[in-house]
């Protein structure tokens, strides 16, 4: 990637969210946007052995050090049946001690513990669901120690919006005398960024995520117009992190972390970290793209049209992205179709004007000042500018 002077511009627009702050959830966790681990993309067992094993990669690998601490396990972790008195049960198999034995043990690392469930009566894998549950299976979350719960939406026990069901697990996780994280997976149905700020920390706005760069181009071009409903406390859901898993060449895996971090979404790895390369593992730990992902006023960046270009065409991925953060502006400029050298003049960035900005770029760490940036990417990369005054 060979970087010319570029710059994004320090101003000071405010978050025109139409979901006010003074209406989002407010259940004392998800301020920012969650960081960790879910076993699902990687085809990793939801067991304690995965679960504990991804906890001690964090800490040897250094990734709780920049900030990933949710440890979470997804589908099939249950007995297929609940208990006599309704309650869940965890598969002795694969949990021989329990789940709170495991919580706590991941609790001493400094890390949290995420599970999953879903607001039907069962599962995508046909485990219980917590329809008619909800307040039983909050409590149970809450004894075990559970930080996040991921909340999927088959097999719905009603028909018509999802909006109620999730409701009232919002209200059950708010009564279970615990801050549990609450990520909400109906995979975009029901217009659910209209509601979701006040029902939830995160809300799936696809379908699942794949290990290709189309499935990285669909979500991250669909998700254009819902930016304006994210914010501190609530943000819109790409999926799970595909880095690592061998489908994304190097160039579309700085993308897609790129593209994920700044729209502000949750940066769940879904890999199997004793197999990670140190490629991959560079790109997850690159402190300066997860302090915009983590950037206090919780703005995702999005599509901006520079003077002179085309504007953005539904259903591709757009090359110029801005969005303010609390130090200034971010730039991303991403090679969507191909090698392509991307330049923007600072006065065509929103909020920006014309003068000379200092910058840093996230990825190669170049730095310089003037009044425009630019970035020679090969296919499908991603360059990445931190922008402030000078």
């Amino acid at each position: 990637m060979y970087l010319s002077p570029i710059i994004l511009l320090f101003a000071g627009i405010a978050n025109s969210n139409p979901v006010e702050l003074s209406k989002r959830i407010k259940n004392g966790v998800g301020l920012t946007p969650a960081m960790g681990f879910n076993n699902w993309n990687s085809g990793l067992p939801s067991s304690a052995t995965t679960a504990l094993a991804a906890a001690k990669a964090f800490v040897s690998l250094g990734l709780k050090d920049v900030g990933y601490i949710y440890v979470n396990t997804d589908d099939t972790w249950s007995s297929k049946s609940r208990a006599s008195d309704g309650s869940l049960v965890p598969d002795p198999s694969k949990w021989p001690n329990g789940i709170a034995a495991v919580a706590t043990q991941i609790h001493g690392m400094g890390l949290k513990m995420g599970l999953y469930g879903d607001s039907g009566t069962a599962t995508c894998a046909g485990y219980p669901g917590s329809y008619g549950h909800e307040t039983q299976d909050a409590k149970t979350l809450a004894s075990w120690g559970i930080d996040l719960w991921k909340y999927d939406n088959c097999s719905p026990a009603t028909s018509g919006s999802s909006q109620p069901r999730y409701t009232t697990m919002r209200n059950a996780l708010s009564s279970s005398g615990r801050a549990i994280y609450y990520a909400m997976c109906n995979w975009g149905q029901d217009s659910v960024w209209t509601w979701g700020a006040e029902t939830g920390n995160s809300w799936r706005i696809s379908g699942d995520v794949t290990d290709t760069w189309s499935s990285i181009v669909s979500i991250a071009s669909g998700a254009q117009g819902l930016a304006q409903y994210a914010g501190l406390g609530g943000f819109n859901d790409f999926d799970m992190l595909e880095i690592g898993n061998g489908g994304l060449t190097a160039a579309e895996e700085r993308a897609h972390f790129g593209i994920w971090a700044i729209a502000k979404s949750p940066l769940l790895i879904g890999t199997d970290l004793s197999k990670i390369s140190q490629a991959s593992l560079t790109v997850l730990k690159n402190k300066d793209v997860i302090s915009i992902n983590q950037d206090s006023l919780g703005i995702p960046a999005k599509y901006f049209t520079p003077s002179g270009k085309s504007g953005p065409v539904s259903g591709q991925l757009y090359p110029y992205w801005s969005g303010k953060i609390s130090t200034g502006y971010v730039i991303g400029l991403v090679a969507s179709n191909g090698a392509a050298t991307l330049s923007v003049n600072f006065s065509d960035v929103p909020g920006l004007g014309a003068g000379t900005y200092s910058w840093k770029e996230c990825y190669t760490g170049a730095m310089g000042k003037g009044t425009y940036v630019s970035a020679n990417l090969a296919a499908h990369d991603m360059a990445i500018f931190k922008v402030v005054k000078s």
